[in-house]
């Protein structure tokens, strides 16, 4: 584990902490499409990202689900911050885009090193404001951006964080993250193909060129 968080955390926690985390904490390895944490969720522990792409979704009363944003490589959600430090449960879904491992931090030990060490508190408070910054880029493509915008937006960020030309997601599944229709993505996908934008196929997206 030591070696996953020097790669990863070496450059934002001093080593006293990157042993400290060694000693407490837990390596998880999840494979592509497991439930990482459920809405409801009492949330005993905080995960680090080593490798892997996480999404975080946010359902509405009628159980629609909202992609949020996307946790990458030494990243951290600060939902999960939120409920572990307050006591919550958890208000969001999260689920492994791709295989995904991470190191899981108890709860106990988040709260001493807020005082203990700077450069955890500093990454704590960076991570809110990450996440503040995607949750209002969300917000501002609902608000401002019509629903071609939105997936145009949306292809092109799947494809950064997965770093892969080719989208293996269903129409359906994109409506659910989009919370649109799945008669709307599907209309919108074969007009960006007729543009010459993206290629689909049966079981996957090729993006060719989105122009963002």
């Amino acid at each position: 584990m030591i070696q996953d968080l020097k790669e990863n955390y070496g450059h934002i926690f001093e080593q006293d902490l990157l042993n400290e985390i060694n000693k407490v904490a837990i390596i998880k390895e999840i494979p592509e499409g497991t439930k990482l944490m459920e809405i409801g969720d009492y949330i005993k522990s905080m995960p680090l990202l080593v490798s892997g792409v996480i999404k975080v979704l946010r359902e509405d009363d009628n159980g629609d689900e909202l992609l949020l944003y996307f946790l990458e490589n030494g990243d951290t959600c600060a939902m999960t911050l939120n409920c572990c430090m307050t006591h919550t449960k958890s208000e969001i879904r999260a689920i492994a885009e791709t295989d995904s491992k991470l190191i899981m931090v108890p709860i106990q030990n988040m709260e001493e090193w807020m005082a203990k060490y700077s450069s955890w508190r500093n990454f704590v408070l960076q991570s809110y404001n990450n996440r503040m910054n995607e949750l209002l880029e969300t917000l501002d493509s609902i608000a401002f951006l019509n629903m071609d915008q939105r997936l145009l937006k949306y292809l092109g960020d799947k494809a950064r964080v997965t770093k892969s030309m080719i989208i293996r997601s269903t129409h359906q599944e994109i409506a659910y993250e989009l919370h649109t229709s799945r008669v709307v993505v599907s209309r919108l996908l074969k007009k960006l193909e007729n543009m010459g934008k993206i290629v689909l196929n049966r079981n996957h997206i090729k993006i060719l060129d989105l122009g963002l």
